[in-house]
């Protein structure tokens, strides 16, 4: 069961795609979208992270941050986001710490989970139902 809406988002630091370290207070007064997803270049995968890139000029505008993050380590992200132009940054948790902490855990991956997260670390909404095609653009119907 996924964290409830009003809760706190648990504090992170991890690496990304890159190997550059980031913590969720890196953002802190900006709208985070923080979407949890199972494997790196699979087929639902692969299409929610397309939607999100073919959507991203719209999140910038809004001035949100887009995060995908995965038990993936840092070499899958790095060719996963060049194979597919992802822009925004995808963030390892090989040891599962974050995805436990958000209560998606599979058992190994993370459940299909995208979380809200508020300027100011609050959850303001969930989605544990995604669409993998439309989830970009259902998500930024969400936020309105």
């Amino acid at each position: 069961m996924a964290l409830a809406v009003g809760t706190k988002a648990p504090s992170f630091t991890t690496i990304d795609d890159e190997g550059n370290t980031v913590s969720l207070s890196d953002f802190q007064g900006k709208t985070v979208v923080l979407y949890f997803y199972p494997k790196d270049d699979t087929p639902g995968c692969t299409k929610q992270a397309q939607s999100f890139r073919d959507k991203y000029e719209e999140y910038q505008n809004k001035d949100m941050v887009v995060l995908g993050i995965s038990r993936d380590d840092q070499a899958s992200h790095q060719q996963f986001k060049e194979k597919y132009g992802l822009p925004f940054k995808l963030l390892v948790d090989t040891d599962g710490v974050i995805t436990k902490a958000y209560d998606v855990d599979g058992g190994g991956y993370a459940k299909r989970v995208t979380y809200i997260i508020d300027g100011e670390g609050k959850i303001t909404y969930v989605d544990a139902n995604v669409n993998t095609s439309s989830h970009a653009q259902d998500i930024l119907s969400a936020v309105g």
